[in-house]
């Protein structure tokens, strides 16, 4: 089968490889038919992936069909990818999140992942995408991200929101903070990004970094905003956002950064801030992406900037990340 290796930072190739064996009981093979690339794919194809060794096939935003009929599915069904391989036997797991297990295998990651014709992947960590088309199955999992960290900040309806970073995730974030009823507002480094996102997708509020932090709070009269979620994955953004949480309000890190975060403690409890960490997603945050999408709640083609063939990516990737500012999605096509 054919698969896409980043070998060492900034070389991709197309390796000849045989099709993977079966791990064992409770594994099925997925004959994959698209791939979404992610930042963390561009982080891994820089060298700026904290949890990584190379050689690494990526690629863990996935759908594809089931190659043979089992236990739980027949062949040729469509499913979506939970790339989160967890131990389930850690405490993270037995308290029902395994998306943060203490062991945990994400594909594409810390182990092979579905830039490639086949992979076994466990029953469990396979959703039926039945009612989508295979491009939006491969959206499923980073919009499912943005889902969880809406979910993990308890964002009640009215409640007014800063997205810092409007990347793929950040967006995630953003439509299911809309759809919770939030008054969503978008700060990004980019301002072609940020326009392109809030024309594509009805955002009103966008709000230019070089106004600083005056311009960042004007919005709220300068009393700061009830949830921020940071999606930049940088770690002077993540600084600076300490200061637009209003009193009472939470503070949610999407991103992840490899340096040291550190704060002002007066400032931290004098607004008594929720500090909280957001990782990967559960089987309840990709339920719910499914639902909007079918719902027609989740524009996909809006998405979905930019295709590819698995084949020609080599070629293709320095373009994409280049120009990164235009592209909201890209979808590789295996299959």
């Amino acid at each position: 089968m054919k698969a896409l290796v980043c070998e060492q930072p900034g070389t991709l190739r197309i390796e000849d490889r045989d099709l993977p064996q079966n791990p064992g009981a409770g594994w099925v093979p997925i004959d994959i038919g698209h791939v979404g690339i992610c930042g963390t794919d561009y982080h891994i194809f820089e060298g700026k992936h904290p949890y990584l060794q190379y050689p690494r096939v990526m690629g863990h935003e996935l759908s594809g069909r089931v190659a043979e009929t089992g236990d739980s599915f027949v062949k040729g069904d469509l499913v979506i990818v939970n790339p989160y391989i967890a131990c389930g036997t850690c405490r993270a797991c037995r308290k029902g999140k395994p998306n943060c297990c203490y062991n945990i295998g994400v594909l594409g990651v810390h182990r092979d992942g579905g830039m490639c014709e086949r992979i076994y992947v466990p029953a469990e960590n396979l959703y039926p995408a039945e009612g989508l088309e295979p491009f939006e199955a491969a959206m499923v999992e980073f919009l499912a991200i943005g889902a969880h960290a809406v979910r993990r900040s308890e964002l009640a309806a009215n409640d007014r929101v800063l997205v810092v970073g409007v990347g793929p995730i950040g967006l995630g974030v953003a439509l299911f903070a809309r759809l919770r009823g939030a008054e969503v507002h978008l700060l990004d480094a980019s301002p072609r990004r940020l326009e392109m996102i809030a024309n594509k997708f009805g955002f009103e509020s966008t709000i230019d970094i070089e106004g600083g932090a005056d311009a960042i709070m004007a919005p709220t009269d300068g009393e700061g905003y009830d949830a921020v979620f940071d999606a930049t994955g940088n770690a002077g953004a993540i600084g600076a956002g300490f200061a637009y949480v209003a009193h009472g309000g939470t503070y949610v890190l999407v991103s992840v950064v490899t340096d040291t975060i550190s704060f002002a403690d007066p400032e931290f409890h004098k607004r008594e801030m929720k500090l909280v960490g957001s990782r990967n997603a559960t089987r309840e945050d990709f339920e719910t992406v499914v639902a909007a999408i079918k719902k027609g709640d989740i524009d996909t083609r809006a998405i979905r900037t930019h295709s590819a063939r698995l084949e020609t990516l080599p070629d293709q990737f320095n373009d994409l990340l280049k120009n990164r500012d235009t592209v909201i999605k890209a979808i590789v096509e295996v299959l």
